[in-house]
């Protein structure tokens, strides 16, 4: 109980709770579980006409969890939310992935201290020495 009192980035904090359900209203969510909210008037805006948008993430706040589609709604690249009109993809295109650095997921190059795998073995022929 006390995480959701003072832990803001673990999950929204009980402040944050009560404000977001009595001043927004929600527009939609994402795969990762995160909630997109909209002010209900844009009395409580930093820019003159603009309803202010926010998001509450499941779990530990990262702003990388935020896919891009919803960014471009979160900073007003797009008037629809991606919930009601969702963006075209191209076949290029890969899923969105949170970035991974600083957890166990993260992704270790060979020699890194943190790789699991061997090091590469000594020289065996195959490395030459620079020389100036």
């Amino acid at each position: 109980m006390l995480d959701k009192i003072f832990l803001w980035w673990s999950g929204a904090t009980l402040g944050t709770l009560f404000t977001v359900g009595r001043r927004g209203r929600q527009v939609g969510s994402d795969e990762f579980g995160n909630r997109y909210f909209e002010d209900r008037s844009a009395s409580n805006s930093y820019d003159v006409g603009r309803k202010r948008r926010y998001v509450l993430y499941k779990g530990y706040a990262d702003a990388s969890k935020i896919p891009p589609d919803w960014h471009g709604w979160m900073h007003y690249l797009y008037d629809t939310p991606p919930s009601k009109e969702a963006l075209p993809r191209k076949a290029w295109e890969k899923p969105h992935l949170p970035n991974m650095s600083g957890t166990p997921l993260a992704q270790f190059p060979k020699g890194s201290m943190n790789n699991e795998t061997p090091e590469r073995q000594k020289s065996a022929g195959d490395y030459e020495a620079w020389k100036p």
